[in-house]
């Protein structure tokens, strides 16, 4: 079973969430041969207080 997990600093709206579990999926079965119903995709919405980069909260750059 291919496992996906997709973790971003933020939100995602429900449309955007449906529409990069779709593509991913889409992705996932082209290049494994595995059927849809094997995919297996998590999206981890991250708190931009729990997220840094270059040192800096991407809460408050």
């Amino acid at each position: 079973m291919p496992y996906v997990n997709i973790r971003v600093a933020g939100t995602l709206s429900k449309k955007q969430k449906k529409k990069i579990s779709k593509a991913v999926t889409k992705i996932i079965c082209k290049e494994t041969g595995k059927p849809p119903e094997t995919v297996l995709l998590m999206l981890d919405e991250l708190d931009r207080n729990n997220v840094a980069k270059s040192g800096k909260l991407l809460s408050n750059p």
